[in-house]
């Protein structure tokens, strides 16, 4: 279950949206901590801090911090409700869990968008971008631009990896290039926030004003290596969400040849499992047209039972190598990068490329 330690704020590292990381002394040595100021307050070094360290005693995810739960010598004051901010909400989220916020619901009665939620019935046909990984985000969202620079994009955070929004560096990197960011279900942080993927979707279309949006979890997704076990399977449930609110779908494809695992070689078994299995409607599944001769025969063979239901859909990739290039943020998928897994990357940039195609000039 939990591991707690207590420890003193030596240092503080950087910053980033939402997030502060940590140097911080305890009885094991020094540790890499990462504090939530909206949910615990901002430490400074002197600070008592009570950390779970769990995940990164056990090598798990995480990204080898142990986590901030308390200030205990010195609480934040209780927020401001004055009625009109995220803290006149009811929306609670990682609930029943020792650090549930409670956040203003994109659709609760006291916000501003209630009555254009309410009143919402569908996404006006907004192209989708479904995603296993939260590493594709960026890839995908360079495919949109390439070709459509104005076009407005908006991110659908999903629960299945990360909780807090502020964990991403790749989202705090991207901010000034999404319309916005939308956290549904249980996790939590974005611009707005959601209860299910529905809302999310109806919120990026009517209140953040989005031609595209993409849905994917947050960085650190849950896989037990068993062929349901992992939490990509929502992406399967985010296709049919879409197509339910009048939506068009595009799979973005986990294709690798850069990754180790058989499984995850070709295309993954997540997005055979996803879109194949899940997914209960059709979507165009966006290739490359011109990946490696052996990998583009093993995705061939691969894909073949999944065009019963779905359209594979052969893409250009004339120019996305210099939009990846481009990115504002760092390009990585389990440690690799654009050079070292390039078919994983650009097989994100063809389905935000198809997505932008689907737009009305």
């Amino acid at each position: 279950m939990v591991r707690w330690r207590s420890g003193t704020v030596s240092s503080v590292r950087r910053k980033w949206r939402g997030a502060i990381e940590l140097e911080v002394a305890t009885g094991d040595g020094p540790l890499r901590a990462l504090a939530y100021p909206e949910l615990t307050g901002a430490p400074e070094p002197g600070d008592r801090v009570l950390l779970n360290v769990g995940a990164l005693v056990m090598g798990l995810g995480t990204g080898g911090y142990a986590l901030v739960v308390a200030l205990p010598d010195r609480l934040p004051p209780d927020p401001a409700d004055d009625g009109t901010t995220r803290d006149s909400g009811h929306l609670v989220k990682a609930r029943y869990t020792p650090l549930q916020p409670i956040l203003l619901g994109v659709d609760e009665e006291a916000s501003p968008h209630r009555e254009a939620l309410a009143e919402a019935t569908g996404i006006d046909d907004m192209p989708v971008v479904t995603a296993d990984l939260h590493s594709a985000l960026p890839a995908i969202l360079a495919g949109v631009h390439a070709d459509r620079p104005d076009a407005r994009v908006a991110y659908v955070m999903t629960d299945g990896g990360a909780l807090p929004a502020w964990f991403s560096r790749t989202l705090d990197g991207l901010r000034d290039h999404l319309a916005g960011t939308v956290t549904t279900g249980q996790a939590f942080g974005g611009d707005l926030e959601a209860s299910t993927v529905h809302t999310g979707l109806l919120a990026a279309r009517h209140v953040l004003g989005a031609d595209v949006a993409i849905v994917a979890q947050g960085p650190g997704n849950l896989g037990t290596g068993t062929p349901w076990g992992f939490s990509g399977v929502a992406l399967g449930e985010a296709v049919n969400a879409t197509v339910a609110l009048g939506g068009r779908p595009v799979g973005s494809l986990r294709i690798s040849d850069g990754d180790g695992r058989p499984r995850h070689r070709g295309v993954s078994h997540h997005s055979l499992t996803a879109y194949g299995k899940v997914a209960l409607v059709p979507a165009d599944l966006p290739v490359p047209a011109d990946l490696p001769v052996d990998l583009a025969r093993d995705v061939s063979e691969a894909l073949a039972p999944l065009k019963v239901l779905h359209s594979v859909v052969e893409v250009a990739t004339d120019g996305l190598d210099a939009a990846l290039q481009a990115s504002p943020v760092t390009l990585s998928t389990m440690g690799r990068g654009l050079a070292e897994d390039h078919a994983y990357f650009v097989s994100a940039a063809v389905a935000g490329r198809h997505a932008a195609s689907l737009l009305a000039l």
